[in-house]
């Protein structure tokens, strides 16, 4: 994921490593906060495998400052975690926020489509945070009117996105 919203926030524009983490955690910090010790690291592995540029310019009040860019080979990965996303990023709904925050740069409405088809498959299959045996429990099943709310919240959040998917799905032409 971290890696991902790196390759995605440069594609747009060169950035340098502060105003990349104040974007990341703009995006993914509410669920998990991006730590220099493990941005830098993730910058780092990045850069080593020829995705990314680092260029050196004066800072505006003391030290210089590292600029990142995206290389040639960054886009196409980009592109190709993007069109290929692995099934964690499909499932996982944070993981899913940073593929859809960067699913434009996808220049295909069809790959587009593709990904937003597999979330669509992932959401329409029965499924609970609760279960009673094998079976999915339904809110109005349960007791426990703090599990019925989450239930409650995550099937009308569910119902939100299954629209936008269909919605955005036929609006791509598929």
């Amino acid at each position: 994921m971290l890696e991902l919203a790196i390759l995605g926030f440069l594609y747009d524009t060169p950035l340098h490593g502060y105003e990349l983490r104040k974007r990341i955690a703009a995006l993914t910090g509410h669920v998990k906060p991006v730590a220099e010790s493990t941005l830098y690291p993730a910058i780092k592995r990045l850069e080593k495998a020829g995705l990314l540029d680092r260029a050196t310019e004066p800072g505006s009040v003391a030290a210089p400052r590292h600029v990142l860019s995206l290389t040639e080979a960054g886009r196409r990965e980009l592109h190709r975690r993007l069109a290929e996303p692995d099934p964690r990023d499909i499932s996982d709904e944070n993981r899913w926020f940073t593929v859809l925050a960067f699913l434009r740069h996808l220049d295909d409405a069809a790959a587009q489509t593709g990904v937003l088809r597999r979330r669509l498959a992932f959401l329409e299959e029965p499924a609970s945070f609760f279960y009673d045996g094998d079976r999915p429990m339904r809110a109005e099943e349960l007791d426990d009117p703090f599990r019925r709310g989450i239930l409650t919240i995550a099937r009308a959040t569910s119902r939100a996105e299954l629209t936008w998917l269909r919605e955005t799905i036929a609006s791509l032409g598929g």
